[in-house]
């Protein structure tokens, strides 16, 4: 007979294996990954925070197996499939084996032409201590982190060795690979040159909204938990769309590297306008930025977006790290108030700054120096469905897309902003394609089921903070200046009348016109006889429907 103690023993053991079993079934069941869905022949789609099945790599620069799509891999494979032709243009290049393939490449006679903006075209033995002691303390630590990442062997000196091993930029230049920036047209552009698209061939565009940079794809070098920002890839099998962005390119690049200096960047390239084509089963809307101020704001790249937004019929889904675009705001307002389902989700830096429409649709606002920004319009009819994503800290929410009716994506290195707007060298597709759309809908879903929603604890003190601390924003407050906003379908006459340019004969057709079928944009104003390009210009930011 078993000693008492030997009983209690394997008492113990049993049912620490039963127990241990079920939590592991239960654990199973909480990593179970999604089946994965069918990719369009023509626009295939990725995501770094991939989470179906077989979406799982190596990241062999901080030897971590993690789950989502490898982005660089697929933009290496790429590549490594051109024939005569890459074009590269991207913001910020720090990735040494997407510089390793271009190099083999140029080797092998394929003519290769990068651009970059002129903030990240220095390779990292470029930066004096001069030039390093005057960086914000964000790039400074940006700074610091590369050089750990390219110093192999830790001795805080980087050799050539390690620099032609690690170094994109000097692996780029050793290779005699043909790079520009947006000095090229004699001044330094008028924003930044974000884009981030590959042209191969003028067969096949890469578009995404990730930099080539670890953190923009694979998560931090010293910070093992990050996964790097969330992001995604297009990979589009088209000429006809490849053309399109290979005009884009030569705009900017000009003679080239050595030549004239005849790039254009910014609001020196000639007006663009949106080019509707068909690839497959798709139609694809291209639109570049950025667009001159003299244009009506309906004519822009945001004003494109929010003319999409305002052909929605029963949901929309955003996923933005940056949304300040008033105009959008009052365009999505409109739609709330028609009892269109709205989910948006902000990157956590700018959901709640003062400038954020984030705060618009939650109803609330934050001063800037006890002032509120101008057109502020919170809206009468706030929702719950706006917040943040929880993201392993460090990591961002980079995307730029929106879903419409999960039949229409909008996506591309678009911000909505008005630097992306007006300033910054941009690109935005818009897809109509539910098979396409089904993938960001998923990614949507992923980030939205792990998110903080509504207005904040710390907000809610910022704003009692504000009222304590301003008071002028009693008497001026947010309302006040919502109270300035003339809705086209409800105002009277006399209000009408008010408006820039809208005298008592326009405000009687402004009337009959919404009688007959009320105003669902500003656009819908060109219905009114009298009304055209200059008035609607001068209405924008002033009323709403």
């Amino acid at each position: 007979m078993q000693p008492f103690y030997q009983k209690i023993a394997l008492f113990i053991l049993l049912f620490c294996l039963v127990f241990c079993g079920l939590v592991a079934c239960d654990e199973s069941q909480k990593v179970k990954k999604l089946s994965p869905l069918p990719q369009d022949p023509f626009i295939q789609v990725y995501f770094n925070l991939n989470d179906a099945k077989g979406a799982n790599y190596r990241d062999t620069y901080r030897q971590i197996d993690r789950p989502g799509d490898n982005l660089e891999d697929i933009i290496i494979d790429t590549i490594n499939s051109a024939q005569s032709t890459v074009d590269i243009a991207v913001q910020e290049f720090r990735l040494p084996k997407i510089a390793k393939a271009l190099v083999k490449q140029v080797q092998k006679g394929v003519k290769v032409r990068v651009i970059l903006e002129n903030n990240y075209n220095q390779s990292i033995k470029d930066f004096s201590s001069d030039i390093i002691a005057s960086m914000p303390p964000i790039e400074r630590q940006r700074y610091r982190e590369y050089f750990q990442f390219i110093d192999i062997n830790k001795d805080q000196i980087l050799s050539d060795k390690e620099s032609q091993e690690r170094d994109a930029l000097s692996i780029l230049n050793q290779g005699n690979i043909a790079i520009i920036d947006d000095t090229e047209d004699g001044s330094k552009g008028t924003g930044l040159m974000h884009h981030k698209f590959i042209i191969i061939d003028n067969k096949t565009v890469i578009l995404s909204s990730a930099n080539f940079t670890l953190s923009g794809i694979h998560g931090d070098f010293n910070n093992k938990e990050t996964r790097g920002n969330a992001n995604n890839l297009l990979k589009i099998k088209s000429s006809e769309l490849a053309n399109f962005f290979t005009e884009e390119f030569n705009l900017m690049w000009g003679d080239g590297q050595q030549g004239k200096k005849d790039g254009r960047f910014g609001i020196n390239k000639t007006p663009r306008t949106p080019k509707i084509i068909t690839i497959g089963d798709s139609e694809v809307t291209v639109k570049f930025s950025p667009n001159s101020s003299k244009y009506p704001w309906v004519m822009t790249t945001n004003g494109l977006i929010a003319r999409i937004i305002n052909q929605s019929k029963t949901s929309i889904n955003l996923a933005l790290f940056v949304f300040s675009d008033q105009n959008i705001a009052n365009t999505l307002e409109a739609k709330n108030n028609q009892g269109i389902s709205i989910k948006v989700l902000i990157d956590p830096e700018f959901a709640f700054r003062f400038y954020s429409e984030g705060l618009d649709l939650l109803g609330v606002a934050l001063s800037n120096n006890c002032k509120y920004e101008k057109g502020n319009k919170p809206w009468s009819k706030p929702i719950n469905t706006m917040g943040i994503a929880e993201l392993p800290k460090g990591d961002k929410l980079h995307h730029k897309f929106a879903i419409i009716d999960e039949q229409t994506v909008i996506t591309g290195s678009h911000n909505w902003s008005a630097s992306a707007n007006y300033q910054n060298d941009e690109s935005l597709l818009i897809i109509n394609n539910p098979m396409v759309t089904a993938h960001y809908q998923r990614e949507f879903n992923r980030l939205y089921q792990n998110s903080s929603l509504g207005v904040p604890t710390f907000i809610n003190k910022k704003i009692k903070n504000d009222l304590n601390n301003c008071p002028n924003l009693l008497t001026s407050n947010s309302t006040d200046n919502s109270a300035k906003i003339i809705n086209l379908n409800t105002s009277t006459q006399e209000k009408l009348e008010t408006l820039p340019g809208i005298g008592e004969s326009l405000a009687k057709r402004i009337i009959e016109t919404r009688n007959h079928q009320p105003f669902t944009s500003l656009e819908d104003l060109r219905k009114v006889k009298g009304i055209g390009d200059k008035t609607i210009q001068k209405l924008e930011g002033k009323v709403t429907w």
